[in-house]
């Protein structure tokens, strides 16, 4: 990062500060103050980002980048919008996702990052659908998103080849969400006796063949 950046970055973040508190005081705009925090976190994740985008190495300054990015949406967006709405918790816990995302898209060694980025996502999913959805189905949505996760890296590449155990917890999670996204929806009680005769008339199949031998 060159040595003009931080005076430069500064230098913003004072001009901004300035204009935010004047319209505050002239009565032309509400939380001045709550919005130059909110820009203060942004600039800083700025910052770390430029370090991210200018030096291959510091792949790890992604994640406060993200984290401080995604505090100044938090505050903007309570402030202007709502104090109490749901979409800024998610707008935060997306940009924390983001910030792993950027980590494996800088080297594939760090493959690692998919997986809190998976879940920090679907945790972000789940603030938001929650007015919408209920327990059940936001239980389902969180398997699901997990299992995507998992999905997900074992279908991308990493240095250490496939990762085929990733399938595993896939399967596992994949089934839980499936069934329970089945119960709020009132399907369960279908699936449970289709899968039982399902499992039965393979084992009567299974049991005639055998006797016909």
């Amino acid at each position: 990062m060159r040595r003009s950046s931080p005076a430069l970055m500064i230098g913003v973040f004072l001009i901004l500060l300035g204009v935010l508190l004047l319209l505050e005081n002239v009565g032309l705009l509400r939380g001045g103050a709550e919005l130059a925090v909110a820009a203060g976190f942004a600039l800083g994740g700025v910052a770390f980002l430029w370090g991210y985008a200018s030096q291959r190495e510091w792949w790890w300054a992604a994640i406060p980048g993200m984290a401080l990015l995604g505090i100044g949406l938090l505050i903007g967006y309570s402030t202007m919008i709502d104090e109490e709405g749901e979409l800024g918790a998610s707008l935060f816990l997306g940009s924390l996702a983001v910030g792993f995302l950027l980590v494996y898209l800088r080297t594939r060694e760090q493959w690692w990052a998919l997986i809190p980025g998976g879940v920090l996502l679907t945790i972000a999913a789940i603030v938001s659908l929650e007015p919408v959805f209920g327990d059940d189905a936001l239980g389902g949505v969180f398997f699901l998103g997990l299992a995507l996760t998992f999905l997900i890296v074992y279908l991308v590449p990493t240095p250490e080849g496939q990762m085929k155990w990733a399938l595993i917890p896939a399967g596992v999670l994949g089934v839980m969400g499936a069934l329970l996204m089945a119960g709020s929806v009132g399907l369960l009680g279908y699936i449970w006796p289709l899968a039982l005769m399902a499992v039965g008339a393979v084992l009567l199949v299974r049991a005639l063949q055998g006797s016909s031998r």
